[in-house]
């Protein structure tokens, strides 16, 4: 059997000796010995957590080398690592994206707030009623979901 050198384009960014990363334009490709192995879009997230977490999940790198490679944290490619091998990589295609939404107050939960709101309750009183914070129904009155009574007294 021959060995291979390890050839890479002149612009990757090597991870360790015999895996490297370039970027041509709108695709991200992943070298083992100069060839391409994986490959995503740039604006692909999925693809880019599944690609470097199944690299260190295979043994052909350590999340440091790509943390210091791709000057992302360290703990995000452990985090990728240990996902694929306790979720299996489906997880990562298969998930529904919820992050970044407040799971207590639904539409129907805003809308009772509302009522409850419209009715002379205070936010306090609400919230409590409704088993939330008063910072989350602050919140949504300060982005508009909910507004403040204009009850006269």
């Amino acid at each position: 059997m021959q060995m291979q050198l390890p050839l890479f384009p002149r612009q990757t960014v090597l991870i360790n000796s015999c895996l490297g990363v370039f970027k041509k334009d709108d695709t991200v490709y992943y070298l083992h010995n100069g060839s391409p192995i994986f490959c995503h879009l740039v604006s692909d997230i999925t693809n880019y957590r599944y690609i470097t977490g199944n690299l260190v999940v295979m043994g052909l790198c350590k999340p440091s080398e790509l943390s210091k490679a791709l000057g992302v944290p360290v703990i995000n490619f452990q985090r990728y690592a240990k996902s694929i091998r306790e979720k299996g990589a489906a997880w990562f295609f298969e998930r529904k994206e919820n992050r970044g939404k407040c799971y207590k107050l639904d539409e129907k939960s805003i809308e009772a707030a509302q009522e409850s709101i419209n009715l002379g309750f205070s936010i306090h009183s609400t919230a409590k009623g409704l088993g939330v914070t008063e910072g989350a129904l602050r919140y949504h009155i300060k982005t508009g979901k909910l507004k403040k009574s204009q009850v006269q007294t």
